[in-house]
């Protein structure tokens, strides 16, 4: 593809739509806009050379026009020595120098229309690389939000669903406390059960004698007491 068709499609270029199509458009982006700085640079380059020729064909055609004038001052001379033939010659030279002058003037016409043609084409490159450039800021910037929301999202998802098992394990834990809460009090129930049958059938021998010995025992604590407490206040 020629420059100018390359460039006309960077200008025709839908920032919006590349992006839709793109799977990673920020990467498809910074190309874009790497396309339009090297095009931008060939168009600069071609600009200044259209117009370094425009110069070159304007200077040629100054020469040829001085060179016909030379001639026709020559031919001049030659009237004025009566060399009519020598006249002729230097006419027909400045006449030959002439039609090159001319050619050379049409050809800095030609040139200059497209310089400035390039020049359009260079400005209207160079502000669409500008918008794109902001575009591109800003659309990239929308793409990075929109991933890090994602990543949230995501994230959040992945909290919820946690939460959702840590309550799915509490309600599991409390139904098992439950359980053996109830069990614990069926257990208690029954010993309190047995308790009451042994109390309503009569104590054991055993049970007599264990009695006596607690009730000794608690006797004796108590005399402990007293006797300290007695000699708290004979020391006040």
């Amino acid at each position: 593809m020629g420059l100018m068709e390359r460039v006309a499609t960077l200008l025709r270029a839908n920032v919006n739509d590349l992006i839709d199509r793109a799977e990673d458009p920020e990467k498809m982006l910074k190309q874009l806009l790497t396309d339009m700085e090297n095009q931008l640079l060939q168009v600069k380059t071609q600009v200044a050379i259209a117009i370094a020729d425009q110069h070159l064909l304007e200077k040629k055609a100054v020469e040829q026009k001085e060179t016909a004038d030379g001639w026709r001052r020559k031919a001049e001379l030659a009237v004025e020595k009566n060399e009519d033939d020598l006249a002729r010659l230097a006419l027909e030279r400045a006449l030959s120098h002439d039609g090159m002058a001319e050619a050379f003037a049409r050809q800095v016409q030609e040139q200059s229309a497209e310089a400035g043609a390039l020049r359009t084409t260079f400005n209207k490159l160079q502000q669409k690389l500008k918008e794109t450039q902001a575009q591109c800021e800003l659309l990239v910037a929308e793409h990075r939000r929109a991933k890090m929301v994602g990543k949230a999202n995501a994230a959040q998802e992945k909290i919820t669903g946690v939460a959702v098992g840590s309550v799915a394990r509490g309600n599991a834990i409390t139904r098992m406390k439950a359980r053996i809460g109830d069990a614990e009090a069926k257990n208690y129930a029954a010993k309190e059960l047995s308790n009451g049958n042994s109390a309503i059938s009569g104590d054991t021998l055993e049970d007599k004698f264990e009695k006596l010995e607690r009730d000794e025992k608690i006797e004796r604590l108590l005399g402990e007491l007293k006797q300290k407490s007695n000699r708290m206040l004979e020391a006040g």
